[in-house]
């Protein structure tokens, strides 16, 4: 690192408690000019990450050694860069580490016994993801919604990005004044821009100190024939649906990195919401296909790559949410549009234009956001998958 900045350094610092908890911790910043009793205080020079996190294990290891406990962790881990300084106080969720940092609680914090689950056998499915930081691009309506409301529900702290920030910022307070604790957190990000999704996951950082589980959700659609569609809407669909994972993914993955560095043990999760276009052709919708079997390649290869951090990169591929507004819409909608070009004959209502698309489902009806959540809470549960792309079709599309 050429720079030592708060936001680059605090995945290091919430590694060290990872590694010691066995458990997510969110870590709460504030600026200091003294650092409290009993915290932990390391200097930084500009270093690469390699020799931050031995710098920072060596700290530890004697700041126990002082104290005869090798079972305790500091209330209190102070960063400084020169005449600036942050403090981090950690916390099982951002609110108690918020009240720590309140009332400058820096009194050492025993390690808890690590509880593992007996080998073979499986956990709540939705408490995989209790107490962990998570992040939802395109989080403000459709899909990302319903992956937000099911991830605060189960007890993650979760980050809601999406470029309708005023929709974020209204979907985080419902979610937070319900759960009766920050469960929800806005952040603004357009993911075709990498300075904005850079932006977003340094303020993750200095807000959580980390995260375990980016969900890259944003997307968009622009159907058209190839014979028609000009390149603008081409792009536009590409770089929102391919390039803008692979920003997320880039940046995710730098903030990973460093995390892993002091956390070896601690896995953590890249979840791409794919499609079952991704897995097969759609007819005059070519530019949404290709941008999804496009991000199938990038998951398979960030896989490769991100294994030696412990990341597991993965997809799921959904069918059609028909509850969504890309379909029910009652102006724009889909269901809407096909009803009007008389694409499903015989159609004379709304009703029947989804009638005959459910009728296309083995399952007959439409994917919804408790099958995408089931199939969230497998790829962070199970240890022993990466690379893969998760069909979540009702029977639609089928791996071959």
């Amino acid at each position: 690192m050429s720079d030592i900045d708060p936001a680059l350094t605090a995945p290091f610092a919430r590694g060290l408690y990872l590694d010691a908890f066995g458990q997510s911790v969110v870590l709460a910043r504030t600026e200091i000019l003294e650092s409290p009793s009993d915290a932990l205080e390391v200097e930084f020079l500009a270093a690469e990450e390699e020799a931050v996190a031995k710098s920072l294990a060596a700290a530890l290891a004697a700041w126990r050694s002082t104290r005869g406990a090798a079972a305790a962790m500091p209330g209190c881990l102070v960063l400084r860069f020169g005449a600036a300084g942050a403090a981090y106080w950690p916390g099982l969720s951002l609110d108690e580490a918020r009240r720590r940092a309140a009332r400058s609680d820096s009194s050492p914090i025993s390690v808890p016994v690590r509880i593992d689950c007996p080998p073979g056998s499986a956990s709540g499915r939705s408490d995989v993801v209790a107490g962990r930081v998570a992040i939802v691009t395109g989080g403000a309506q459709g899909f990302g919604e319903e992956i937000v409301r099911g991830l605060a529900a189960s007890g993650a702290l979760v980050f809601v990005a999406d470029l309708n920030l005023a929709g974020a910022t209204k979907l985080s307070e419902s979610l937070n004044a319900r759960a009766r604790r920050t469960a929800a957190i806005p952040v603004a990000v357009d993911v075709s821009d990498e300075a904005s999704v850079e932006a977003m996951f340094d303020r993750i950082a200095k807000e959580a100190g980390g995260i375990d589980l980016v969900v890259s959700n944003a997307g968009v659609l622009k159907a058209s024939s190839v014979l028609d569609q000009d390149l603008a809407a081409f792009k536009f669909v590409t770089d929102v649906n391919y390039t803008g994972f692979f920003l997320v993914a880039k940046h995710a993955g730098l903030l990973l990195r460093r995390q892993s560095r002091t956390a070896p043990r601690w896995a953590t999760d890249i979840v791409q919401i794919n499609s079952k276009s991704g897995l097969q052709g759609s007819n005059k919708n070519g530019s949404y296909a290709g941008s999804k079997f496009g991000g199938l390649g990038l998951v398979q290869s960030f896989a490769l790559e991100l294994v030696e951090w412990r990341v597991k990169v993965n997809a799921i591929c959904p069918g059609n949410f028909f509850d969504g507004p890309l379909w029910s819409d009652p102006e724009k909608g889909l269901f809407v549009q096909y009803l009007r070009s008389g694409k499903v004959p015989g159609a004379l209502t709304v009703a029947d234009v989804k009638s005959a698309y459910e009728a296309k489902v083995p399952m007959g009806r439409g994917c919804e956001g408790e099958d995408v959540m089931r199939a969230i809470y497998y790829l962070v549960e199970q240890e022993y998958e990466t690379g893969q792309a998760l069909p979540v079709t009702g029977g639609q599309v089928m791996l071959s």
